[in-house]
């Protein structure tokens, strides 16, 4: 998983892009479906659109954030620091999951 400042051109701000890989795809729709009281066991296999998944990708506009180890990060390119994580470098974005 990758999440970096989009490359959104809006006087708002850039955005955050978050990157998925195809497994990290399919996890995700597992868990999904593990929300909804379905429960698999065994090998699977996942698509989207009827096709193996090689990535995926969300993008959170300007107007809203994503919040990833406890920091919260703006869409609008600011970064707010949430007290009981200890100290956040306001430079890259840093998930947790890399």
């Amino acid at each position: 998983m990758k999440a970096e400042y989009g490359k959104g051109t809006s006087k708002y701000g850039p955005g955050v892009n978050i990157e998925l890989t195809g497994g990290e795809v399919a996890t995700a729709i597992i868990a999904y479906l593990v929300a909804h009281d379905i429960y698999i066991t065994g090998p699977r296999t996942v698509t989207v659109n009827r096709d193996l998944c090689e990535g995926g990708n969300v993008y959170v506009d300007p107007s809203g954030y994503a919040v990833m180890n406890g920091v919260v990060v703006r869409g609008n390119n600011t970064v707010d620091f949430m007290p009981w994580t200890g100290q956040h470098d306001r430079g890259e974005i840093n998930t947790g999951q890399e």
